[in-house]
């Protein structure tokens, strides 16, 4: 009996180091990942449209993160719009015959109304200022301290193009990078395995680097900006992304392709690795200027959707015209 109590200590204080190195809470962050990675490839099994419906989903919770996270230093983004826009830009996108032109002509629209709307500060009952508080009542001293938007002045008051400026900022982030996920489903007749590689090389990409910087990680990345990323963690970000890249080659291509493009998988790793975990640095500049920690806390052990879209929708472009130039 007193051998397994101690083995449960050992065990438990093993568990807190790695917490405390990922900055997670390891078994509710795996939890979570099973149960996204079972939703996104019943969807992806079921039908593609069903996909399409799901990554509207994550935006549209992603842009009430943003709205929240924003009204916690005083900035106002039009979310009902934003709403709105998001999903005709995306359905379009889509559905449209002419994809490009679609998301061209949507995405020109929506931060034409989404300025305009930007202009009028409104708000739907009091769920808003409830989500606020809850954010500020779990916010740590030390990050609101370091925040920009820190002062003495008590409540925080900004131009109203300020509040225009970061509704059209949003619009670039969500719905313009959101369509990148989209637009590869619609050519070369490999969707599932479009979206796979949108997906998950990024979320390999992460799991690379949380393991890498966890266990090797000794040279910081960018120490300001993230404490917690490093070069090793860089380097397992690539060779995870790289390895993912590989196996979705090679279930879903013939050996002709492989024997003309195997090199494709390895610049797929390079540019998922690098360019996600410059996503995550951008959302960590956006969360330390805004002083909180995680953009939400809809995800158990990942905190937002945000924190789990931000490599997804940086990496998208990147990945999406890769496989259109290369055919695959």
């Amino acid at each position: 009996m007193e051998r397994n109590e101690q083995l449960h200590e050992e065990a438990e204080v093993a568990l807190d180091e790695i917490n405390k190195k990922t900055g997670r809470n390891m078994p509710q962050a795996i939890g979570t990942a099973v149960l996204l990675i079972a939703v996104i490839l019943a969807a992806l099994l079921i039908d593609i449209d069903l996909f399409v419906a799901l990554v509207v989903v994550f935006m549209l919770l992603a842009l009430w993160e943003l709205r929240v996270d924003f009204a916690t230093v005083g900035l106002h983004i039009p979310v009902v719009m934003l709403w709105l826009c998001s999903t005709a830009t995306l359905f379009a996108t889509y559905y449209a015959p002419l994809h490009v032109v679609a998301m061209a002509l949507c995405v020109m629209a929506s931060i034409m109304l989404v300025a305009v709307t930007a202009t009028a500060k409104m708000s739907f009952g009091n769920r808003l200022s409830l989500a606020v508080a809850a954010k500020l009542s779990s916010t740590e001293a030390g990050a609101r301290l370091e925040s920009s938007f820190n002062h003495d002045g008590g409540e925080q008051h900004h131009s109203r193009l300020s509040h225009v400026a970061v509704s059209v900022l949003t619009v670039l982030y969500i719905p313009l990078l959101a369509c990148c996920i989209i637009i590869p489903l619609t050519f070369h007749g490999h969707p599932v395995a479009h979206a796979i590689m949108l997906v998950f090389l990024p979320a390999l990409s992460d799991t690379g680097g949380l393991f890498a910087g966890a266990w090797l990680g000794r040279h910081k990345l960018s120490p300001r900006i993230s404490p917690k990323k490093s070069w090793e963690g860089l380097a397992g970000s690539v060779l995870f992304a790289m390895a993912g890249a590989f196996a979705v080659m090679f279930s879903t291509y013939t050996s002709d392709v492989w024997a003309s493009k195997w090199w494709v998988p390895v610049l797929s790793g390079v540019l998922v690795g690098v360019v996600g975990t410059f996503g995550d640095l951008c959302a960590s500049m956006i969360k330390r200027d805004l002083g909180i920690k995680d953009m939400g806390h809809l995800l158990k052990g990942h905190g937002g959707v945000m924190d789990r879209v931000d490599s997804i929708l940086m990496a998208a472009p990147f990945t999406c015209i890769l496989m259109w130039f290369t055919g695959l």
